[in-house]
């Protein structure tokens, strides 16, 4: 007999998602609802001792100008002149990177490696492309997460901009990403 695996509280919640897609066999529905909560996972408390009349800053070691963090630097879409030059290609793209077939981990991977040599060739615009999807009723993985890898620490620093790209490169299975500039690089 096979030995029973917990699953974690997001395998459950995946589980869950996964099984309301399914049409459950009659007097089964009940058994899914258990997987849609999150099992809580007890936490044990750290005692924490303040010393009077400090913050709770303070205590931690963290100064005025460190508790107020500035807020993440959003990507600004690009100017339609730039675009319009893409799509028609009087821009060229010099480089793309292919997620197709890949999963999320290794996609990240890849995409951060690429980005990477690019920024550091002095690259200024590839064509990332993510994909469509092909599960009925989704997006697709890649097309939704990668937008909002952008927004990682990791990335931030390397992008300036990205758009979904024209119908000839992909369309919305595909970006165009502008990268930052490398410093001290003049326009």
């Amino acid at each position: 007999m096979a030995k029973e695996k917990k699953l974690s509280s997001e395998d459950r919640i995946l589980w869950g998602k996964v099984a309301r897609s399914t049409r459950p066999l009659p007097g089964r529905m009940e058994d899914l609802k258990g997987f849609e909560e999150p099992v809580a996972e007890p936490e044990k408390p750290v005692p924490v001792v303040i010393k009077e009349g400090k913050s709770l800053a303070e205590a931690f070691g963290a100064d005025a100008t460190t508790q107020k963090k500035a807020p993440p630097k959003l990507h600004q879409p690009l100017e339609k002149p730039v675009k319009r030059k893409l799509a028609k290609g009087h821009l060229t793209l010099e480089a793309r990177i292919d997620l197709h077939g890949m999963i999320q981990s290794e996609a990240h991977g890849f995409l951060l490696h690429f980005l990477l040599r690019a920024h550091d060739r002095g690259l200024r615009h590839v064509l990332v492309i993510t994909g469509k999807g092909t599960s009925l009723g989704s997006d697709g993985a890649l097309k939704r997460a990668v937008p909002m890898w952008f927004s990682l620490p990791e990335f931030r620093t390397l992008i300036s901009s990205y758009e979904p790209a024209a119908r000839n490169h992909g369309g919305d299975g595909a970006l165009y990403v502008r990268l930052a500039r490398v410093r001290g690089e003049t326009a």
